[in-house]
C-alpha cells in the first residue's frame, strides 16, 4: 500500500489569550461547574486578525522550508472553516496568494462545522492517493475564529454566553499531505464515520450560534461510539484499550473528551474507574495540552490535538495515533495513523509552546473593551480600516514575520506583513 500522510504541520494561534479562570470569576460564572471544562486559556481574535492571517501564519514555516521545486508541486490548497466571510469566494485564494504559490492549482474552500479539517485531510489524502499526479503535495488549512459581540442596547454580560464564551478559542492548522508522511503516516482505509442529521449547534446567520448545549454532549458521546464501531468493523483485530498508544479528541472542552473516552471504557473494554483514570491520563491528556490553552478552534481543533498528541506524548519508537473527529450537524469520523520519533521532532521544530507561551494575556478590561467593538467586523463589511492601535504590543510579540489584516476596500480583504 502507498504511503500518504501529514509531510509537515504547524498551529498558529494568534497573538493574544485570555485566562480563562479569570473570565469565569469575572462573569461570575460558577466556578465549580468551571472546572468540569478542564480549561486554562484560549485565543482571543484582535481586531486586526482573521482566519486569512491565522492560516497564512501557520501555513508560512511549512511553505518556506521547500525548495522552490517542491513549493510547485502543491497542487491543491484547501480551506476548512466555519468563518468564512463571503458565500461565494473561497478564502483558499487569499492563502494561495500571501503564500506565493504556483497558479496551477486547485483552491476550495470546506465547511462542515468542526468536522471540516478532517474532511480537507480525508480529501487531501484521497487525491494524492489517486495518482492522478504522482508527487503531488496538498496544503490543508483548518482555520476557525470566535468572535463575540455586543450588540448596540444590549447586555454583554447574558447568560446566552455562559459556559461557551470560555471554552472558544480562535486559530489554525496547517498540513502538508503527500507521500512523504514524515509526521503523520495515515493508516489508510481504516476509517469509521457516523453522520445524521441533528440540530445540536448551528450558525443561522452569518455572525451568531444557536443550540442546545446537552444535545451537542448526547450527539457527540453517540458519534464517538458509533465512529469507533464502524473503525472496528472495518479493521481486524482492533482493540480500543491497546490498538492506540495514544488518542486524539476533537476538543470542544476537555470534559466531554473526559466523557466521550469513559463511555468508550465503560462499553467496549468494561473498564473499571480505576482504569478509566489512568487510561485518560496517560492516551488522552497528552493531546488535550494544548487545546485547554487555545481553546475550541472548531474546524482545526481535531488537528490540533494531534499536533499536541505528538509534541507531548513519548514517540522513541513509533506509537499508533487514534483521532477523533466529531461536526455538529452532524459528522464524525475515528480514524489512525503512525507517528515516530521524526514526527515529534518536525512537530517541536515549530516550537508551539514557546508561541502559546509569548501571546499578550489581556486583562478583562482590555477584553470586554474589544467586545464592544466588535461588530465593525462581520461577515459581509464593505470598507474599515482595522485599529491597529488596540494592544499594539501583542502586533511585535512573534519572534517571525507575521501577517496582518490591514483595511477591507469595497469586500476586498487587504493584509500587511510586520516584523
Amino acid at each position: 500500500m502507498r504511503s500518504v500522510g501529514i509531510e509537515s504541520m504547524n498551529i498558529f494561534a494568534g497573538s493574544a489569550s485570555l485566562d480563562v479562570k479569570k473570565l469565569a470569576e469575572h462573569r461570575q460564572l460558577d466556578t465549580a461547574r468551571f472546572d468540569n471544562l478542564l480549561m486554562k486559556e484560549k485565543t482571543v481574535t484582535l481586531p486586526y486578525e482573521d482566519p486569512i492571517t491565522f492560516g497564512v501564519n501557520a501555513a508560512r514555516p511549512l511553505i518556506d522550508a521547500l525548495s522552490p521545486q517542491e513549493r510547485d508541486r502543491i497542487e491543491m490548497v484547501i480551506t476548512s472553516t466555519e468563518s468564512a466571510f463571503d458565500f461565494g469566494k473561497s478564502m483558499s485564494t487569499y492563502i494561495h496568494y500571501h503564500l506565493g504559490l504556483n497558479r496551477n492549482c486547485r483552491l476550495f474552500e470546506l465547511k462542515n462545522a468542526c468536522y471540516s479539517g478532517v474532511a480537507g485531510l480525508q480529501m487531501a489524502i484521497n487525491f494524492i492517493l489517486s495518482q492522478t499526479s504522482p508527487g503531488a503535495k496538498a496544503l490543508v488549512v483548518a482555520t476557525d475564529i470566535s468572535r463575540f459581540i455586543v450588540e448596540e442596547g444590549g447586555n454583554a454580560l447574558t447568560e446566552d454566553w455562559s459556559f461557551a464564551e470560555p471554552s472558544s478559542g480562535a486559530g489554525a492548522v496547517a498540513m502538508l499531505v503527500s507521500e512523504q508522511s514524515y509526521v503523520f503516516q495515515v493508516d489508510v482505509g481504516a476509517n469509521g464515520y457516523y453522520g445524521y442529521e441533528v440540530m445540536d449547534t448551528c450558525r443561522p446567520a452569518p455572525d451568531s450560534e444557536a443550540g442546545d448545549a446537552d444535545l451537542s454532549l448526547l450527539a457527540y458521546l453517540d458519534c464517538s461510539e458509533n465512529a469507533f464501531l464502524e473503525y472496528q468493523k472495518r479493521v481486524d483485530g482492533v482493540d480500543y484499550a491497546t490498538s492506540f498508544s495514544y488518542l486524539a479528541f476533537h476538543t470542544p472542552f476537555g470534559g466531554m473528551v473526559k466523557g466521550a473516552h469513559r463511555n468508550l471504557m465503560r462499553k467496549v473494554v468494561k473498564a473499571s474507574p480505576e482504569q478509566i483514570e489512568e487510561d485518560f491520563e496517560r492516551r488522552v491528556v497528552p493531546g488535550l495540552a494544548y487545546c485547554q490553552r487555545v481553546g475550541n478552534i472548531m474546524g482545526a481543533t481535531a488537528m490540533l490535538s494531534l499536533a499536541s498528541t505528538i509534541d507531548n506524548g513519548n514517540f522513541e519508537s513509533p506509537k499508533r495515533i487514534g483521532v477523533f473527529s466529531y461536526g455538529s450537524g452532524c459528522c464524525s469520523e475515528f480514524f489512525s495513523g503512525v507517528v515516530g520519533l521524526e514526527g515529534q521532532n518536525r512537530i517541536r521544530s515549530m516550537m508551539i509552546d514557546d508561541q502559546l507561551k509569548v501571546r499578550y494575556e489581556l486583562s478583562m478590561e482590555e477584553y470586554d473593551e474589544l467586545l464592544k467593538g466588535s461588530s465593525a467586523l462581520k461577515f459581509g463589511t464593505r470598507n474599515l480600516r482595522l485599529d491597529t492601535g488596540f494592544v499594539p504590543q501583542a502586533r511585535n510579540i512573534h519572534a517571525k514575520e507575521t501577517l496582518f489584516l490591514k483595511e477591507i476596500k469595497e469586500f476586498h480583504r487587504e493584509y500587511e506583513w510586520v516584523s
